[in-house]
């Protein structure tokens, strides 16, 4: 009978001890998981991650025709030369004004009323610099215009790569360029022609497009 009151102890002790070892085990996480997730933990496993929103930079603002000056410049080409610059009749020194652009305008923004006005920024200090490259000392009123050979309603820059002192006699002169750019302007905002390629046709040879629409 001793023998059997021992066994039986011996028995109830074990099973006090494994059913401490289980509680022990099944109660170390508060998630399932055996971590705490980041952000919090909850007793049902569920992790909370924390989701960052990351902002763009662009080279500005695309909201408003007036924030045209805040794009950098982008040449068409290489401004290879700075001095020595000489017309090619009607067009200008390609190695001095390859043309210039604000890559981020749209033609949404140059169709607007007054983009152009938004974004013109030529101050003399520029335009004087313009006049020393092609070696021009002086002139009277009229005889010249500083013009950007990309005009600002084809979304051209005021970067001297896309600026010309450009003559008004012979004709075609300047008077007869700024026929082009409303044409081309008006081609852009109907969906006739994409920006980008007015934008090329300008640069390239302006007189082409002149000679097609006077039909020399």
């Amino acid at each position: 009978m001793k023998h059997f009151y021992l066994l039986a102890c011996i028995m109830a002790s074990l099973l006090i001890l494994t059913g401490c070892s289980l509680n022990s085990s099944t109660g170390s996480s508060s998630n399932g998981s055996g971590y705490s997730g980041y952000g919090g933990s909850s007793s049902t496993g569920t992790v909370r991650v924390r989701h960052t929103r990351k902002s763009r930079r662009y080279g500005g603002s695309t909201g408003s025709s007036n924030t045209g000056s805040n794009y950098a410049g982008q040449s068409l080409g290489s401004q290879t030369k700075t001095s020595g610059c000489q017309p090619q009749g009607a067009l200008e020194d390609k190695a001095c004004t390859p043309g210039a652009i604000f890559p981020n305008a749209t033609k949404d923004q140059i169709c607007q009323s007054g983009y152009s006005r938004g974004v013109r920024n030529v101050p003399f200090s520029e335009k004087d610099q313009v006049y020393a490259e092609y070696g021009i000392q002086s002139h009277s009123p009229g005889q010249y215009e500083v013009d950007h050979l990309v005009s600002l309603e084809l979304g051209g820059s005021n970067d001297i790569a896309n600026l010309w002192p450009e003559a008004a006699s012979p004709q075609p002169g300047f008077h007869e360029k700024d026929q082009v750019e409303n044409y081309l302007h008006d081609q852009v905002c109907s969906g006739a022609v994409s920006l980008h390629d007015a934008q090329i046709e300008i640069a390239t040879n302006w007189l082409t497009v002149y000679n097609q629409m006077t039909g020399k």
